[in-house]
């Protein structure tokens, strides 16, 4: 589960990007120690024969997963490492890649960063495991993040459609609708602005993850990739109508300049003076934990549309387990990946709270019609689950993608603490993360 990449992508390094962007054009020599692709027969006898795997995942969910699989499997034993989370679990994947030893078996990598590690082949391409038969298993939006150029490079362990969380006890106090467009999101912030002065629709101090999702729900596709050419158009019609939009509410200053999970964006949310979140599925978890005094005033609706009546959405975070090619036993590795993530650990992470990236869990009526206590007994699933269905198709991240968030906040992030426009931000972010994916060898636009 993601939740917090935002936070942690602005305080990556630019060397440490740069090292794992290196190596992506580059390949390393880890990538030679071990690529043959295996086949469904050869999980079987791994898991006959047994062993010892190590899998380098931050998600929490996993540890019962892990209980469960070796009890399963009594000859086999997962060791399960917390080596950091996102970037820094990525930096440590990257060195033990490069040095050739100490390399996990199983490694959770977020969908944003999948394609720098599958486009240098430090992950193996599981299809020959059984993974390309798996295509009706996932939820379109995590299922199509998991492939590049053909081939099948992790598989879903969750996913975050997005949609509108809201608090409804301050909608009703200002008799504000709550907002079907975007358009009408805009009206709404002004009318809670104007009624509380401290109280503002959403927070937002410059997030790439936030930026690309609503470009990509409003049909930019500003990101391709064919092999080493990258085209980057941050000026495409989906992010033109994103700029144009959210400029408004930067310029009328409708928007609370707090950082997403700071102790600040916690109080906010708790007090009202942060009336919304347009987030990923993965969020109620975080906000039964972190915001208690939001118990029962919170609820959640679909993302508000950039044309009425439309019915497209995007997605925020989410994770894959992946094999490095690098692992000495990637068919035992693929069996316990297959488990955790299209098997029974499926269904245990869920029922630990984890939003599926599965079909066969995201249309069980147990999921879709659990009524929420926090969210005033609300169904929040059947609309979260129906986000999952909405996905706009075609999206795809860049290949030095971890390299170019991380420059967001020096570039785009200018139009939230000066006169610089959303628009020139955008240019300049293109332009910066261009001239980066030259210097790595890529021939970008």
């Amino acid at each position: 589960m993601n939740t917090k990449h935002g936070r942690l992508l602005r305080a990556v390094t630019v060397s440490v990007v740069a090292a794992l962007a290196l190596a992506a054009c580059g390949g390393s020599d880890g990538d030679k120690s071990s690529s043959s692709a295996g086949g469904a027969a050869d999980v079987k006898a791994a898991l006959k024969k047994g062993g010892t795997i190590t899998v380098w995942a931050w998600e929490p969910t996993l540890t019962k997963v892990v209980k469960d699989f070796e009890a399963e499997h009594k000859n086999v034993t997962v060791k399960l490492v917390n080596a950091g989370t996102g970037n820094d679990q990525y930096t440590a994947l990257q060195n033990a890649i490069k040095a050739g030893k100490g390399v996990p078996d199983v490694a959770q990598i977020e969908y944003y960063a999948l394609p720098q590690f599958s486009l240098a082949k430090s992950v193996a391409d599981v299809s020959s495991y059984g993974a390309s038969g798996l295509d009706k298993t996932f939820t379109p939006g995590p299922w199509a993040s998991v492939q590049q150029s053909g081939g099948i490079y992790g598989l879903p362990m969750d996913s975050g459609p997005m949609a509108l969380f809201y608090n409804k006890t301050v909608f009703d106090k200002y008799k504000v609708a709550v907002p079907k467009t975007w358009d009408e999101y805009v009206d709404a912030a002004r009318k809670i602005h104007a009624a509380d002065p401290k109280a503002y629709i959403a927070n937002d101090a410059g997030d790439a993850g936030f930026t690309t999702s609503l470009i990509w729900q409003a049909g930019g596709q500003p990101f391709k990739v064919d092999g080493d050419k990258v085209k980057i158009d941050l000026a495409d019609a989906g992010s033109k109508r994103f700029a144009d939009t959210w400029q408004k509410l930067l310029d009328e200053k409708l928007l609370a300049p707090t950082p997403s999970w700071s102790d600040g964006w916690y109080k906010g949310l708790a007090e009202g003076n942060i009336a919304t979140l347009t987030i990923g599925a993965w969020m109620p978890a975080n906000l039964e934990s972190g915001v208690k005094a939001g118990a029962g005033k919170w609820r959640v609706a679909p993302m508000p549309q950039w044309e009425a009546g439309a019915n497209a959405t995007s997605e925020n975070g989410g994770s894959s387990l992946a094999i490095p090619t690098a692992s000495k036993n990637k068919a035992l590795a693929y069996a316990f990946m297959d488990y955790a993530t299209a098997g029974q650990g499926a269904q245990t992470r869920v029922d630990a709270g984890a939003f599926p990236a599965t079909t066969k869990q995201i249309s069980d009526p147990a999921f879709v019609d659990k009524k929420s206590a926090y969210f005033g007994g609300q169904e929040i699933n059947k609309v979260l689950a129906a986000s999952a269905d909405d996905v706009v198709k075609g999206w795809s991240y860049l290949p030095f993608q971890v390299y170019a968030n991380s420059i967001f906040n020096d570039t785009v992030g200018k139009a939230y603490v000066s006169k610089t426009k959303l628009a020139d931000g955008l240019a300049d972010w293109q332009k910066k993360s261009a001239s980066y994916g030259d210097q790595q060898g890529f021939k970008v636009n």
